[in-house]
């Protein structure tokens, strides 16, 4: 495994040297994913562009809409005051990826980037309705995160396109989110199913009045179910409404059978984690009143 590396020292000079190297080069942000995929021969690139030394990546910005900055590791979103409350699903999904070392170096860029459907922080940031930013040789440019990923490790994103950060707005009132994942250890282990919720309730804390509902591990990319979204829309947030929408959610699925699960499982697990995940967000917004 023979490369170039390179230290680039500003977000404009990381861009010029992958305008400069196309294909042939890889931005390195956490490198939890790229150096198993280079070890593994999956990848080789001629040039490795570090971003440790770009300043402003790392930043977390939490005013009228929260900015992660695409080197924002998971050890920082567990550890981030803001985002107890309404935004504890961001915890959820950061605590439960990998083991304390890999979230000292695995980043929020590096986990959108890679694209794989099994992702736990990414359907946390679905359903926050979440956009990402990248800076490309002709400037800026954003997609919704819904349409970024389009296969596993295929992305929106050009080799010389830069992504610097993920936007999304706060919750509105009487909101809550959760996270769930569903594997043999809790951490440390591939999602068999992950389902990420966020949940907007009206004044009286018995109607939907808004409901995001993400599935990751069920197909080729984390997915809205927003069949079962819809079935929650303005409806009193019974039992049979949070059972009916993850049954509506499990149908949304498109998963495979593997070693480690069959389809017709995580589709079972997918309606089931969906209905608690709602149910926990019912609580969370009551306790909070």
């Amino acid at each position: 495994m023979s490369f170039d590396y390179h230290e680039p020292t500003s977000v404009r000079e990381a861009v010029e040297l992958a305008t400069r190297f196309g294909g042939d080069g890889r931005f390195l942000a956490g490198g939890t994913d790229l150096l198993i995929q280079m070890r593994r021969g999956q990848l080789a690139p001629r040039h490795v562009l570090s971003l440790h030394r770009v300043p402003g990546l790392d930043a977390i910005e939490a005013d009228h809409a929260i900015t992660l900055g695409a080197l924002v590791t998971h050890r920082r979103l567990e550890r981030v005051p803001q985002f107890r409350g309404p935004l504890q699903a961001l915890i959820e999904g950061a605590e439960v990826v990998g083991g304390h070392q890999i979230r000292n170096v695995a980043t929020v860029g590096g986990n959108i980037v890679n694209a794989s459907p099994a992702a736990d922080v990414v359907p946390v940031l679905l359903t926050l309705d979440a956009e990402v930013i990248c800076l490309g040789p002709d400037g800026e440019r954003s997609w919704p995160l819904e349409a970024f990923a389009s296969a596993p490790g295929v992305t929106a994103r050009q080799p010389h396109d830069l992504v610097t950060r993920v936007r999304f707005p706060r919750p509105d009132p009487h909101s809550a989110t959760a996270f769930l994942k569903a594997g043999r250890r809790r951490a440390m282990e591939i999602s068999l199913v992950c389902v990420a919720v966020r949940l907007t309730l009206d004044a009286d804390r018995e109607r939907c009045l808004d409901a995001r509902i993400a599935l990751g591990a069920v197909a080729p990319t984390t997915l809205r179910a927003h069949a079962a979204e819809r079935s929650l829309q303005g409806r009193p947030v019974t039992d049979e409404a949070l059972h009916g929408a993850g049954r509506v959610a499990a149908g949304e699925c498109r998963p495979i059978t593997d070693v480690r699960a069959s389809a017709r499982y995580r589709a079972l697990l997918a309606a089931t984690l969906v209905e608690r995940a709602l149910a926990r967000c019912v609580t969370r917004i009551r306790q909070a009143a």
